[in-house]
């Protein structure tokens, strides 16, 4: 290895560490810091995110970039230096196109209008986070027109957590999958076989919840040694390396699904993170390669894996026995058709796995309106719910449970939502794959062997970080490029018998 190259891995090594403290500051914002801490904490992020950015687009580390470059000519494209340096000029190309006062408003605000957002969403206010929203909206233009984009504004955003994405291939996503997910919804509204799903909805102590919720957690695999699960208004997973991996969930004492499903999500976001390769930790090619690779995992995980007939056979009993009152008399089979239950929901968090798509769809749809300027911010609760009743043909009864039920935006994560949808994809043809060469991988999971599975998923994905790009990714794990027919193939075959379509 050159001089300069080991130099710059010192370099990003440092930075990283940076990342993750700014990390932690996130997350203890999101637990346990204290509401009226919101301006001094939003002074902490601004000045850590202005400085990281600072030292990462000074001439030195542009300087040792291009030198790296110059000594590894010749070298293997796909060795890990090619392609970390490969990475880490893509990445160094954006920041530098970014003002440094920028990203310490984006992470000022960012910390203000989260907080904004819990008191707005608790209390059922719109009003009180419009300005908030509007302002994040106007920075967050400001950051699309700094990266430039060729054909659409959305193009800048999306590609910071989908590298290579385009709005015109997000549309095209969502217009080949509506009609059948429109088609599905509506054969499963006339099923002669309805679905009871009142066994989800009955005493669980929380407490009880905690130690479940946990306990299922480590059974698909997450190490509790590097790993914990906290309480947040909006679960999440962080990484402050891939020692420290902790998720969050959020309890109902009175609905099992929010807390268990909502833990199994975010397991499978660990899982990845934790699956990474020791030698990438701190390099441009460590970490995930794109957020809908990462939504791959956890929708994985949380819906082909925990809500499978096969997981049910597994889990009722330990169910029956954690909550004896709630569960007496009934069957994992009752389980299974309760958690897979298709009716169009109000959370998009609760959605079930029919129209889940469509949630996003309308989040997709506002975002681009509200970033051209078409729909204005304080139309925005009239536009949610008008959608929701074109779409899902229902209508949310507050804000809190419309426009205001998600996180992201008050984050300024405008571009993310599609990410789920691509995950959505990406599941299903890497189940495909999977089941390939463990035919009896429902076998495995009627008796509690996770362990093939998430085998397959470190060896051909957690193991590659972020080395490959997304669409390089899915390929060599495959064999093919990216198509909807693996997701909408097991959405048609597990529903139509769920619901003797």
């Amino acid at each position: 290895m050159s001089e300069n190259l080991q130099k710059l891995k010192d370099r990003m090594r440092q930075l990283s560490r940076l990342g993750e403290v700014a990390a932690i500051v996130s997350w203890d914002q999101n637990t346990y810091m204290p509401s009226g801490a919101a301006n001094a904490r939003a002074e902490q992020a601004s000045t850590l995110s202005a400085f990281t950015h600072e030292l990462f687009t000074s001439d030195p580390t542009g300087d040792l970039l291009a030198k790296s470059e110059a000594d590894t000519v010749g070298m293997n494209e796909d060795s890990d230096e090619r392609r970390m340096l490969s990475n880490l000029r893509r990445d160094f190309d954006k920041a530098t196109k970014l003002p440094a006062d920028l990203v310490a408003d984006l992470a000022h605000h960012s910390s203000i209008a989260q907080e904004i957002w819990i008191s707005a969403r608790k209390e059922n206010s719109f009003a009180s986070f419009a300005p908030a929203l509007e302002k994040m909206f106007d920075l967050t233009r400001r950051q699309a027109e700094c990266l430039g984009y060729k054909d659409h504004i959305y193009d800048a955003l999306i590609d910071l957590y989908e590298p290579g994405a385009r709005q015109a291939e997000v549309a095209t996503m969502f217009a080949d999958m509506k009609p059948s997910l429109v088609a599905l919804n509506h054969a499963i509204s006339e099923s002669k076989n309805p679905v009871d799903d009142s066994i989800l909805h009955r005493s669980f102590p929380v407490a009880t919840q905690r130690e479940f919720t946990l306990k299922a957690a480590a059974q698909f695999g997450y190490d509790l040694n590097h790993g914990r699960q906290d309480e947040a208004p909006h679960p999440f997973c962080t990484s402050f390396s891939r020692d420290d991996v902790r998720i969050t969930t959020r309890f109902d004492p009175n609905f099992f699904s929010m807390a268990f499903y909502g833990t199994l999500h975010e397991t499978g976001h660990a899982l990845y993170e934790q699956g990474v390769p020791a030698e990438f930790e701190q390099t441009p090619i460590g970490g995930a390669t794109s957020l809908g690779i990462h939504e791959s995992q956890s929708r994985m995980w949380e819906n082909m894996v925990g809500r499978s007939r096969s997981y049910a056979q597994f889990i009722f009993p330990q169910l029956q026995t954690a909550y004896p009152e709630a569960y007496r008399g009934s069957t994992s089979e009752a389980y299974y058709r309760a958690v897979n239950k298709v009716s169009p929901s109000l959370i998009r968090v609760e959605a079930d796995e029919v129209t889940y798509n469509l949630h996003i769809l309308l989040r997709f749809e506002l975002e681009c309106e509200l970033l051209t300027e078409k729909l204005a911010i304080k139309d925005l609760p009239e536009a949610w719910n008008s959608r929701m009743e074109e779409y899902l043909g229902i209508t949310p009864d507050s804000d809190a449970n419309g426009c205001l039920q998600d996180v992201h935006w008050s984050c300024g994560l405008v571009g993310y939502f599609p990410t789920y949808s691509i995950g959505n994809l990406v599941s299903g043809q890497l189940w495909n794959s999977i089941k390939k060469v463990h035919s009896d991988i429902d076998a495995q999971f009627a008796k509690g062997e996770f362990a093939n599975l998430l085998s397959w998923l470190r060896q051909n994905v957690h193991s590659k970080g972020s080395k490959y790009l997304p669409k390089e990714l899915v390929e060599m794990a495959t064999g093919e490029k990216l198509t909807s027919k693996y997701y909408m193939d097991y959405l048609q075959a597990k529903y139509k018998d769920i619901y003797s379509l």
